[in-house]
């Protein structure tokens, strides 16, 4: 009998099974795709040659990860690239606010006006950053703080909605960069605890940055299960699971599925009939002939770029997905240029770009013409520079990644209590009503993100059980 079976290779699944077996339980990995990444694939969507991230591309959270850097992960491939800016925000007017590595420089980009207002809003939390971000991402409820002054600060301005933070600011620079940090986890801008999330990004990008992965996003998974078989774990592909009989027996399973998968195939009913999925996106992913045209020489140099041409529009982008059902009439942007520090991932002088816009949960639309249409305005002449594009709407996200339902890539609305109390309310949110069946996938505490700290947190909770049976 296996100590602990883990079900889905994603970054949450293989971390859970690198830390059981540093801890000297034997484990097993069920996959039901032919190869491990979840979130973190890379693969050749358009033309030969052209290695595209389906889904995460950069990572701040990853490389700011607490689980990912207590592992040796560097010795099995994964190398972080740094792009010249973290991100960028690119204007109407061709200019662009940016999030730099340098506080100074960041402040600078948002104007005289806001730039002390940035200062004193990131400086103190700077010098307790891996502290900080250890105590509201480990498991929750389990641990004193470990700077409890510095995490009430941090709760005193995160907690609030974006919002009520961004009141901070005189001018829409500063705002609609902050905005647009938060609409990376596709919350409404109005909700509780978003002032904390676009607070996670910023103090990620000076801390660490937003880097890439060498070769990809699939360098996480790869360099995560090369561990794991090191350290003497399994991991099988092509094995999808139905029912926990298709398992071999363990003393613990665990879940790196979405809840009502994990319901479904454990036998556990309507555990999760509260759970509530999010908005979906629409992605495309471009080969193309040169560098993004991007009218902000700034945006240029970045490895992520969002496009919103204020705070107001990205707020309404949100609304419209969130809480309209529709989709926005001006989506709101993310975009990555991987190859501007990574050649290996196009041939010479080409490049892999990707971009995408928030629509309703199981949108069936085409939302390419708008998306094409934002890009232009911020860098003309960019469909001449396009070689080839794969678009995939939320049926397409899903049938690639079961996580994703109706395109959620959150796997769960991150609004209300649910961006905090997932996936039920609990205060051992990683267990189920089977004493021997738990969940660690981005549905659990700290939620979304290709960092892997859900799992770790899981695998302490399956860990503990173990040793007391």
């Amino acid at each position: 009998m296996l100590d602990a079976v883990v079900v889905g290779a994603g970054p949450n699944g293989l971390t859970a099974a690198v830390e059981l077996a540093r801890r000297g339980f034997s484990v097993a990995v069920f996959e039901a795709k032919s190869t491990v990444g979840g979130g973190s694939r890379t693969e050749e969507l358009t033309l030969p040659g052209f290695r595209h991230d389906p889904c995460s591309a950069a990572h701040p959270l990853g490389v700011n990860s607490p689980a990912f850097r207590d592992m040796p992960l560097d010795r099995y491939g994964l190398e972080w690239l740094h792009p010249p800016l973290p991100m960028a925000h690119p204007f109407p007017d061709g200019s662009a606010a940016v999030l730099s590595r340098s506080v100074g420089e960041t402040a600078a980009s948002f104007g005289p006006r806001d730039a002390g207002a940035y200062r004193r809003l990131v400086e103190p939390f700077l010098p307790r950053w891996d502290a900080l971000l250890k105590d509201f991402m480990s498991l929750p409820m389990s641990a004193l703080p470990r700077d409890p002054v510095t995490l009430a600060r941090f709760g005193l301005a995160g907690l609030p909605p974006s919002t009520w933070l961004m009141r901070r600011f005189r001018d829409d620079r500063a705002r609609a960069l902050f905005a647009g940090l938060v609409a990376h986890v596709i919350a409404p801008l109005d909700g509780i605890v978003t002032g904390g999330v676009g607070l996670v990004f910023a103090l990620a990008a000076h801390a660490r940055g937003w880097p890439v992965a060498r070769g990809g996003s699939q360098s996480i998974a790869d360099a995560l299960t090369a561990y794991l078989k090191d350290l003497g774990g399994t991991v099988h592909t092509d094995y999808e699971v139905k029912r926990l009989d298709d398992l071999p027996p363990a003393r613990a399973y665990v879940f790196d599925t979405s809840p009502t998968a994990l319901a479904r195939i454990a036998g556990l009913g309507n555990a999760y009939g509260n759970y509530r999925y999010g908005a979906g996106v629409f992605k495309i992913d471009y080969a193309l002939d040169g560098p993004v045209p991007w009218t902000a020489q700034e945006a240029r140099s970045a490895g992520t770029v969002q496009v919103g041409a204020s705070s107001r529009e990205i707020g309404a982008a949100l609304r419209a997905v969130s809480r309209e059902g529709r989709a926005p009439d001006a989506p709101f942007l993310i975009t990555t240029q991987p190859s501007l520090v990574d050649p290996s991932r196009a041939p010479a002088g080409k490049h892999v770009f990707w971009a995408y816009g928030h629509v309703p949960n199981g949108w069936r639309g085409d939302l390419t013409d708008a998306v094409e249409r934002r890009l232009e305005r911020f860098a003309p002449g960019f469909r001449d520079r396009v070689l080839a594009r794969a678009t995939a709407g939320p049926p397409e996200l899903a049938e690639r990644n079961a996580n994703y339902v109706g395109g959620d890539i959150a796997c769960g609305a991150t609004r209300g209590l649910q961006l905090l109390l997932r996936p039920k309310l609990s205060l051992f949110p990683y267990g189920t009503r089977h004493p021997a069946v738990f969940i660690c996938s981005s549905a659990t505490p700290p939620g979304p993100g290709v960092h892997g700290m859900s799992g770790h947190n899981a695998a302490k909770a399956v860990w503990k059980r173990l040793r007391a049976v």
